[in-house]
């Protein structure tokens, strides 16, 4: 197996994890996102989207790193990350349903607000050019371009903070029933999928404005981090550069994240009254 991955990439991290728990092998080449080797036509061939992670197995290649998951899980099915029931199971794609419709943009946008932002701006105009125009979609070109003149002032900034309210609300509600991960006691890749976006925040440090009051999610998230996939995919990954961008990056813009929060929940506070 190949697995094509850019630096600190949040959707290659879940497919790490998943490969750590079914103790595989693979080879690694990293494309590099800020020279745009992702729009390169040989790697184009593999990802018609121009993005990571890609796998390669037996010369197919499996994109978007949800899906990329579920193969691995049922190409290789020992250990199985997938719970035995069908209920279980749809419960499980809900939550990397949750991620790929919402926490996904959400976390893009606020980590492009706090380090690729700056990253941008150093850029020459051709190289900027052709990231805006190989974005492709127009939804998600008006957020890329939003929040990089307006950062964390962009109206997406503050969608981006409501969805993280939504999904750590419901992973509250969810575990309050005592089980020990979000579809049952047993690791899934619903858990997995969540991982990374929530260790990005950690990294950033702000996910204490989003979890101080939330227990049930502390401790889920300590349960996650003593997993030896975990540490492998992530925390072992990042190199002292990585580290120290994220939380110089973080630091910058913590406390408008902290005021678009509370944004946020008075607009819902408001919307609440009048329903």
């Amino acid at each position: 197996m190949l697995l094509f991955t850019g630096r600190n990439s949040i959707c290659t991290q879940k497919v790490l994890v998943t490969l750590f728990e079914k103790g595989l092998s693979w080879d690694t080449k990293r494309v590099d996102l800020f020279k745009n080797e992702q729009y390169d036509p040989a790697y184009l061939k593999y990802n018609p989207k121009g993005v990571v992670p890609t796998l390669v197995h037996n010369d197919k290649p499996i994109i978007e790193s949800t899906l990329i998951c579920e193969y691995l899980d049922e190409t290789f099915p020992s250990p199985s990350l997938v719970p035995p029931s069908p209920y279980d199971r749809a419960q499980m794609r809900l939550w990397s349903k949750q991620i790929d419709e919402g926490i996904f943009e959400a976390t893009r946008e606020i980590s492009f607000s706090a380090m690729f932002r700056e990253k941008l701006r150093n850029m020459t105009d051709e190289q900027r050019n052709i990231r805006f125009n190989n974005v492709g979609d127009p939804g998600r070109s008006a957020r890329f371009r939003s929040t990089y003149e307006r950062g964390t002032d962009s109206p997406y900034v503050l969608y981006a903070v409501a969805s993280f309210e939504k999904m750590f609300n419901a992973m509250n509600e969810t575990l309050s029933d005592g089980r020990k991960w979000l579809v049952t006691n047993n690791l899934t890749l619903g858990d997995i999928n969540l991982m990374p976006f929530v260790a990005r925040l950690e990294y950033l440090n702000m996910l204490d404005i989003f979890i101080d009051e939330r227990p049930r999610v502390q401790a889920w998230w300590a349960r996650s981090k003593e997993l030896s996939s975990y540490k492998k995919a992530i925390p072992e990954m990042l190199d002292e550069e990585d580290l120290s961008t994220m939380k110089i990056s973080g630091a910058k813009i913590r406390e408008q994240i902290r005021a678009r929060r509370e944004e946020h929940l008075t607009q819902y506070k408001k919307a609440a009254r009048v329903a």
